[in-house]
């Protein structure tokens, strides 16, 4: 089944596969679900102070990329996290002294749930890239 191209292209003229090393999210899915599956994820997206199709999309990728492999990707996962945290949150604050202004709380929590949707992939790159280069003999870089 081919999924529906966006109408709007993220880059005008620039080709599909730049757009998606962009980042752009330019592809959508979809699912019927019934009256009371519907009520059921739009109370737990309203639980978690989320709108309805970022908690989807959430949801989603959670399930599709599965649990940690091991332990090893589970700590990573976190210092990817904890990493990408500190470094927006160190940029934010300094954007906001520079304009005598405090950092607003929605920024914080925007950069919380960016780290929490990254982490899983970084952490996969990272341990392919170091298994990748791992000689033959086990030993690391």
């Amino acid at each position: 089944m081919d999924t529906p191209r966006s109408p709007i292209p993220a880059i005008p003229g620039a080709p599909e596969s730049v757009q998606e090393k962009s980042g752009f999210r330019t592809k959508s899915i979809g699912t019927r679900v019934t009256p009371e599956e519907l009520r059921l994820i739009e109370a737990a997206a309203e639980r978690d102070g989320k709108k309805f199709a970022e908690w989807m999309r959430e949801a989603v990728l959670k399930a599709a990329a599965g649990p940690p492999a091991d332990t090893a990707e589970l700590l990573l996962e976190e210092l990817a996290a904890l990493r990408y945290i500190v470094l927006n949150l160190s940029d934010a604050t300094a954007r906001a002294a520079q304009n005598s202004e405090s950092l607003p709380p929605e920024v914080v929590l925007r950069i919380r749930e960016a780290a929490d949707s990254r982490k899983r992939g970084t952490a996969r790159k990272l341990l392919e890239e170091f298994r990748g280069s791992a000689t033959p003999s086990g030993s690391g870089r």
